[in-house]
């Protein structure tokens, strides 16, 4: 059985070969790059599709499947 200061001294070792630097704002700016916004901290994804301007399609994405209704003929 490990003392409280061996699990310490054991879980810093660990971390420093194991070094792992994650960018959290990026990683969430990633994850809502297909989602929209709607309130009480809760989101639904877009359609994925470009429109005829070139721009992201905004409509809300089919259950299941990544465009909406109109980009899904």
């Amino acid at each position: 059985m490990r003392t409280r200061s061996q699990t310490r001294y054991m879980n810093n070792v660990l971390y420093a070969i194991y070094k792992v630097e994650i960018d959290f704002d990026e990683s969430s700016f990633a994850w809502k790059a297909n989602k929209k916004y709607v309130g009480n901290g809760t989101y639904k994804y877009i359609c994925t599709q470009k429109s005829k301007t070139g721009n992201q399609c905004k409509r809300e994405s089919l259950p299941g499947i990544d465009w909406c209704k109109m980009h899904n003929k």
